[in-house]
């Protein structure tokens, strides 16, 4: 079946990110990993051999300290995260669909040379990264804050309520409506066998993560026992954010009240631009309680906060079989061997560039002495 390259695929690689010093998503048939300072996607071609696209990661936080600050970092890691997601996205579609894409793109009459300088270009951060990302981004914003938010006044309305913006009870009721649309999104679009295989992908992601935390030799049947809930999953950060932009919004609209003598319809304006201002320091406090959690997540506080976040990602995850544990686990075999190597941590400088190779199975991949310890503290 083919697999196209659209909204429903971009949504369940960003359900797919986690925010660790080591982690990732789940792309088109493989696994993007991503250390402090490597960057793999491992995608499993149509030949059944495993495309490794070898990289450096040299983020913005190298060169401007402030944004390694708690709050700054998050914003930042959001940002980087969704570029890289799109970056990957198209790679392993370039991978998975290219002979399809290809034969396409001829038929439209555009020359081999020109779609070959097409699908490179689209493996780049560049102008058309970030346009993906400011669409991604409004209609990000349309659906879980003006939707939201415009149901529940017209509920207000309907009802004979008088909630008003500086009631706890009004932003109750929108984030309410607002996790039954991201939850019934979820389940329409898990409804899709393309999108199913990302969620696989996804549930070995985590099982991969959960074995290198373990400290246990990366291999296919030491991953296999892992569950696929993680709790530092982009699923878990979108519950934070839900959460937090609860109680958030109730109490600054309660103390700083919208254009009080202003009409109602500029009220809710004025309201909604706010809600989309305050979106990113959102962002920036529930990656902060996400790196909390990944610290205390086996003490019983942690594992109570974590459970709505689990349940969530029986949504977002499903079981893999063994030849896409394989995948995700050469991704992040890859990262590590690259960040050992090439002594990553002390580099001043982006020294390496992209590299890709074809593995046959894990053994292609040299292993590393690198450990959880090495990657604390990011």
């Amino acid at each position: 079946m083919k697999l196209s390259f659209n909204l429903l695929q971009l949504s369940a690689e960003l359900l797919a990110k986690q925010y660790t010093s080591i982690g990732g998503q789940a792309v088109i048939d493989g696994v993007m990993m991503r250390s402090p300072n490597a960057f793999v996607v491992a995608v499993r071609k149509p030949d059944g051999k495993i495309r490794l696209r070898r990289d450096q990661w040299f983020g913005l936080h190298k060169k401007f300290d402030i944004l390694k600050q708690p709050f700054l970092r998050g914003i930042l890691v959001l940002i980087e995260t969704m570029a890289n997601g799109i970056v990957s996205l198209n790679y392993s579609a370039n991978i998975a669909l290219d002979e399809e894409m290809k034969k396409e793109a001829l038929g439209k009459g555009i020359s081999e040379e020109q779609y070959e300088a097409n699908k490179k270009n689209k493996e780049k951060v560049g102008w058309t990264t970030f346009l993906s990302i400011g669409f991604s981004f409004v209609f990000g914003i349309a659906l879980f804050v003006f939707l939201p938010h415009a149901l529940t006044a017209f509920l207000e309305r309907s009802l004979g309520a008088r909630w008003g913006l500086e009631s706890f009870s009004f932003h109750a009721v929108d984030g309410l409506i607002k996790a039954s649309i991201f939850l019934l999104y979820i389940f329409i679009i898990g409804l899709f066998p393309d999108i199913k295989r990302v969620f696989q992908y996804h549930g070995a992601e985590h099982k991969s993560i959960s074995t290198f935390e373990a400290g246990e030799e990366l291999l296919v049947e030491n991953a296999r026992k892992y569950p696929t809930f993680h709790p530092r999953c982009g699923t878990t950060f979108v519950f934070f954010l839900l959460f937090i932009s609860i109680i958030l919004f109730a109490i600054i609209f309660a103390l700083f009240p919208v254009a009080p003598n202003s009409p109602i319809l500029v009220r809710h304006f004025l309201a909604l631009l706010c809600k989309v201002v305050l979106t990113l320091p959102v962002a920036g406090i529930s990656y902060e309680l996400i790196k909390l959690m990944g610290k205390y997540s086996t003490s019983k506080w942690g594992k109570v906060i974590s459970l709505p976040g689990m349940m969530l990602q029986k949504l977002t995850t499903k079981e893999p079989d063994d030849s896409q544990l394989e995948v995700a686990l050469a991704s992040i075999r890859a990262v590590l061997l690259l960040e050992e190597k090439f002594n990553l941590k002390e580099a001043k400088q982006k020294t390496l560039t992209v590299e890709e190779v074809d593995i046959a199975d894990l053994s292609g991949i040299e292993g590393s002495s690198l450990g959880l310890n090495d990657f604390l503290g990011h």
